[in-house]
C-alpha cells in the first residue's frame, strides 16, 4: 500500500504542478537552461504546512508559488440580463397590493453594469489545489426596457456586498498549463429582500515565459472562457422615485395617455387580468407625480448569455509579488480585471 502511494504521489507530482488561474499563474517548472536553479530547487528542505507535498514537489524541481496569498481586485462588467415572471405590487399610505402576475408587460434588452472591489485571501492546499474567498462592495447599474403596454426605461442604482467561496485546480499539459476554477458568491444588493447566488466557473490555457536571468521572475498569458449564471429567483422593494429617472417623471402626461390607449383597446377579458395587478394604481400613482409610492416585485432573472471569452496576462515580480489584468472582449459580457497578489509562506511543521 505504501508502495503504491508513493508511485501515486511521484506521478500527481510530475503531471500536476501548480499554475494559479486567479491569483496567480507563477508556478513552472525550470526549463533545461535553468539546470543550476533546478538542482537548488532539488535540495530545498520545505517544511511549511502547505502545500501539502511541498517537499515533494521541490524534489521533482517544481518552483511552486507561496502558499497563502492575499489578492486585492477590482472588476467592471457589463452584460444583458434576461426577465421572465414578472410580478408587481404597490404600497401606499392607504393601499397594499400584493405581488401579481403581470404577463402582459413586454421586455426590450436589458442590462446590468456593475463594478466592484473585492478581496481574496487563498491557500494552496496541495500543490495542484487552491481554495480561495472572495469578499468585496460594488455598485450596480440596471436599466430595464419595457415596450408594452408602453415605452418606458427603468434605471436603478444600488450598492452591493459580496461573499463567497471558490477552489481552482491546475496542472501541465505539455508546454502549456491549464487551469479550471470554479466559485460561488453571494451577492446582496441593498433593494433586493435576498442575496442573489452567482456561480462562475473558468477555463484557462496558457504558458508562462520564465526570465533567463531571474528564474523567479516570469510572464505568463492566457486565453480561456467564463461562464456565469445567477439564481434566478428575485424580490424587492424600490420607490418610484428611485426606479424611474427624471425624463420619464417629465412626460408623464405622454406615458399616462400611452397607456390609457393601449388599455381602451384591450377586449373585456383582457381588462379585468389587468385591473386584477397593481399596474392600474402604478400609473396613477405616476399621473399625480408620487414618488414615493413603494413598488415591490419579484421576477426570474438571468444572464442573457452564460459563456464569455477572455485573455489575460499576469507579471510576476518576485516570487511575493504578481500583477494581473483580464478582460472578457468576446460575447454579450464585457468585463475586465486588474489584480495585485502578495504571497507569503505561512505555517511551519512543527519540529
Amino acid at each position: 500500500m505504501k508502495s503504491l502511494i508513493k508511485i501515486t504521489f511521484s506521478l500527481i507530482i510530475i503531471f500536476l504542478f501548480a499554475q494559479q488561474s486567479q491569483a496567480q499563474y507563477a508556478s513552472k517548472k525550470v526549463r533545461s537552461k535553468h539546470e543550476l536553479y533546478t538542482d537548488s530547487l532539488k535540495n530545498v528542505t520545505y517544511n511549511y504546512v502547505f502545500p501539502i507535498w511541498g517537499q515533494g514537489a521541490y524534489k521533482k524541481g517544481f518552483d511552486i508559488p507561496y502558499p497563502i496569498g492575499i489578492m486585492a481586485n477590482y472588476i467592471w462588467m457589463d452584460q444583458g440580463i434576461d426577465i421572465t415572471n414578472l410580478q408587481l405590487g404597490l404600497k401606499t399610505d392607504n393601499k397594499d397590493i400584493p405581488l401579481t402576475p403581470v404577463d402582459f408587460i413586454e421586455f426590450g434588452e436589458n442590462r446590468n453594469t456593475s463594478y466592484a472591489f473585492n478581496v481574496r485571501p487563498d491557500i494552496w492546499v496541495f500543490p495542484f489545489l487552491n481554495v480561495y474567498g472572495l469578499f468585496g462592495y460594488g455598485k450596480s447599474h440596471t436599466e430595464v426596457n419595457l415596450v408594452a403596454p408602453v415605452a418606458l426605461k427603468s434605471v436603478v442604482d444600488q450598492n452591493i456586498t459580496t461573499a463567497g467561496i471558490g477552489v481552482m485546480g491546475a496542472f501541465g499539459i505539455g508546454p502549456v498549463w491549464l487551469s479550471i476554477d470554479a466559485n460561488w458568491t453571494w451577492n446582496k444588493p441593498e433593494l433586493l429582500d435576498k442575496p442573489v447566488r452567482v456561480s462562475v466557473f473558468g477555463l484557462r490555457l496558457g504558458h508562462t515565459f520564465t526570465f533567463k536571468k531571474r528564474p523567479d521572475r516570469n510572464i505568463a498569458v492566457w486565453v480561456g472562457g467564463m461562464r456565469v449564471k445567477m439564481s434566478t429567483d428575485t424580490k424587492g422593494n424600490i420607490a418610484m422615485k428611485d426606479a424611474l429617472p427624471p425624463e420619464i417623471w417629465d412626460k408623464r402626461d405622454e406615458i399616462v395617455e400611452d397607456y390609457n390607449v393601449w388599455y381602451a383597446d384591450l377586449p373585456p377579458a383582457k381588462k379585468a387580468i389587468v385591473d386584477a395587478t397593481a399596474v392600474p394604481e402604478i400609473v396613477d400613482r405616476l399621473a399625480a407625480a408620487d414618488g414615493d409610492a413603494v413598488i415591490s416585485y419579484g421576477m426570474d432573472k438571468q444572464v442573457s448569455q452564460m459563456w464569455n471569452g477572455v485573455v489575460g496576462l499576469q507579471f510576476q515580480l518576485n516570487k511575493r509579488w504578481q500583477f494581473r489584468s483580464e478582460a472578457g472582449l468576446i460575447g454579450d459580457r464585457k468585463s475586465f480585471l486588474v489584480s495585485v497578489n502578495y504571497r507569503f509562506l505561512g505555517f511551519k511543521k512543527k519540529a
